[in-house]
């Protein structure tokens, strides 16, 4: 008989989600400062809808120091004078990755980001983004 219930991804694919997390330890030692990772690892979730998400790098961001009245304004970051141009460039980033649309214009954004960070670590910042996508799918398809 069919069931609905959830899969358990992570008894039935142990060798994908080694490698994936094999990923997440090789990003952690990269050239990007943990509170970035933090913020738009937390944009992406709320954009993608994945509470667990949300919870998660709310609660590491406070632990590595980012303050409640930041991470509150994570949402409207482009309203507030809390986060610094470079983060403000990092989450624009963020969204056009996470929301994709073939409107985006990506030259302005890539210059944007080049004024505040390496090749590298823009190299980075993209595949923070896009591991954190992929990680708030995996959460998704748990609900």
């Amino acid at each position: 008989m069919a069931s609905d219930a959830a899969i358990n991804l992570y008894e039935h694919g142990q060798d994908a989600f080694q490698a994936l997390q094999n990923v997440e330890n090789v990003l952690a030692q990269r050239d990007l400062d943990v509170k970035l990772k933090h913020l738009v690892k937390l944009r992406a979730s709320q954009i993608n809808g994945c509470a667990y998400c949300v919870k998660l790098h709310t609660t590491e961001a406070r632990r590595d120091g980012d303050s409640n009245e930041r991470l509150d304004h994570v949402i409207v970051w482009r309203h507030t004078k809390l986060f610094s141009p470079a983060e403000k460039a990092a989450l624009a980033w963020t969204e056009a990755l996470t929301s994709p649309s073939p409107a985006t214009d990506s030259a302005p954004l890539r210059r944007e980001l080049r004024e505040h960070f390496s090749d590298s670590e823009i190299t980075t910042l993209t595949a923070v983004v896009g591991m954190i996508n992929l990680w708030n799918r995996v959460q998704i398809s748990q609900h």
